[in-house]
């Protein structure tokens, strides 16, 4: 049977007002955003579309709009231990604009009285002062400075009016993205201030008070198109859709409360909760930014030098070891966890989560993949729990200082039992260090030489963290005398 090709004559698609603005066509916002949007207004009355804006020049905004902005999310995973694979067609998208080339179109979506969100995903570098950009370039260069120019048109259009501003979600993956947005938007108002004239006052007034920016952390794997998997899709949906997108099942969307606006109001304009999402509005990002570095990136950096030297490749085969997946649990449940400020419910519900992503039988996730520049992922992800749960128990964490020293047996290099390469990948003044200090052959030389790198750590760990370097050594020892899998069975 031929394929259809997919667009608004051969599939249904939905209409409603435009009332988000969303900078970023790419993968993660068509699989996360824009298929929260789809549940929102299936689900709830927020009967909404969104318009695209293409970010930088050069973009996917023709093909969307090629295909009347529809595409599917295929959506795989374990739910409740079970197997999931599904496929949804998404349709909350009206129109793709790229500002390059049709700016005035660009600008005009400010005069539109229904839009009320900002969405954003520009990646981490897009969050950026460009002091180079002018009010009157066509468009600005930076995502700041594009928003400040559709802002203050807004205000123009408008005459100030404080029902009119707009409630502003930045997705880029930083730690306090709306902070810095906001931070951005304030620089361009003073670099702009003699354009504005006799607005600039008002204008800065209108933007403090009446838009709210929101600092968010999103949390979804999104691999993007299924290259292997393509054919069988399209066969499957009947349609010859170039876009279709491939994500994990879990998703979790945290939005901090703006400053100027309550928790009830951005729940009654955002009603994604409503809609039985997994999308928090809460008064803080910080614990939930903490929970997944902790529960999710540290086991993650801790078990990929364990299993990889153990001759595991994968996640999902790391998590279903009779061995390493023991250590895990220890890592995560036994000690992370202990380390954390939330309900405990709620983090053994988020670690259970973490495990099923980890498990996830459509995606080989590779443990080498995990540990490009190990030192510095511990150091943020792992070395905090180190601290607080020797703060705490009055012990040092076994498991995660058993981790610590299998990236430095990692970072010695060599072939493993079976014969496969060890190949690290880190600065290079760190991959010296770990060179030099593997070649005096000495582990206790090679403990505290590691822990004594402020490059690294920022501070000398023998001497902050007592009992540590002794810790590493005798875990070094262990792991040379017995190798990797029978060295961890001791700690278990």
């Amino acid at each position: 049977m031929a394929l259809k090709a997919l667009n608004a004559r051969t599939a249904p698609k939905s209409k409603a007002p435009e009332r988000i603005i969303q900078f970023g066509e790419g993968n993660f916002l068509r699989c996360f955003v824009d298929w929260i949007i789809y549940k929102m207004n299936r689900k709830t009355d927020f009967n909404s579309s969104v318009v695209v804006v293409q970010p930088i020049e050069r973009g996917m905004v023709d093909w969307l709009n090629g295909q009347d902005c529809l595409y599917h999310v295929n959506l795989q995973g374990r739910q409740d231990g079970k197997p999931v694979n599904k496929l949804q067609r998404i349709d909350c998208i009206s129109r793709a604009i790229n500002p390059y080339s049709q700016n005035q179109a660009f600008l005009a979506l400010a005069d539109q009285p229904e839009i009320r969100f900002v969405i954003s995903n520009t990646t981490e570098a897009g969050i950026a002062f460009d002091p180079s950009c002018k009010l009157s370039d066509a468009p600005a260069s930076s995502y700041p400075g594009k928003l400040t120019q559709l802002l203050y048109r807004r205000f123009q259009t408008f005459k100030g009016d404080r029902t009119k501003g707009l409630i502003i979600m930045p997705c880029e993956l930083i730690f306090l993205n709306g902070h810095h947005l906001k931070e951005c938007i304030f620089k361009y108002i003073e670099l702009w201030k003699d354009d504005f004239g006799k607005d600039y006052e008002k204008f800065k007034n209108w933007f403090t008070k009446y838009c709210y920016v929101c600092a968010t952390l999103v949390d979804r794997i999104v691999p993007g198109f299924p290259r292997n998997e393509i054919k069988q899709i399209q066969k499957k949906i009947c349609y010859a859709d170039n876009l279709v997108v491939q994500g994990e099942i879990f998703h979790l969307w945290v939005i901090e409360k703006p400053e100027n606006m309550s928790i009830a109001q951005l729940r009654k304009e955002f009603p994604a909760e409503k809609a039985g999402l997994h999308v928090l509005i809460a008064p803080s990002e910080k614990p939930y930014h903490e929970r997944k570095v902790t529960l999710l990136n540290g086991p993650h950096t801790v078990l990929s030098p364990v299993a990889y030297l153990s001759g595991v490749n994968i996640v999902r085969d790391a998590c279903n070891h009779p061995v390493i997946g023991k250590y895990i649990h220890k890592v995560q449940f036994e000690e992370l966890m202990e380390t954390l400020n939330l309900p405990m419910d709620e983090l053994r519900k988020f670690a259970g989560d973490v495990l099923e992503r980890f498990n996830n039988p459509f995606v080989d996730h590779q443990v080498t993949s995990i540990m490009l520049n190990s030192f510095p992922k511990y150091e943020t992800r792992d070395l905090p729990g180190v601290k607080t749960y020797l703060e705490r128990k009055g012990e040092l964490p076994k498991g995660l200082v058993f981790g610590l020293a299998a990236i430095i047996t990692y970072y010695k290099g060599g072939n493993r039992a079976d014969g496969a390469p060890i190949q690290p990948n880190d600065a290079p003044e760190i991959m010296q260090l770990l060179t030099d200090l593997w070649a005096t052959g000495d582990t206790q030389r090679v403990a505290e030489g590691v822990l004594a790198a402020e490059n690294i750590w920022k501070e000398n760990l023998n001497n902050t963290v007592p009992g540590l370097t002794a810790l590493v050594k005798q875990y070094l020892d262990l792991i040379q005398e017995k190798g990797m899998l029978e060295a961890v069975k001791t700690i278990l």
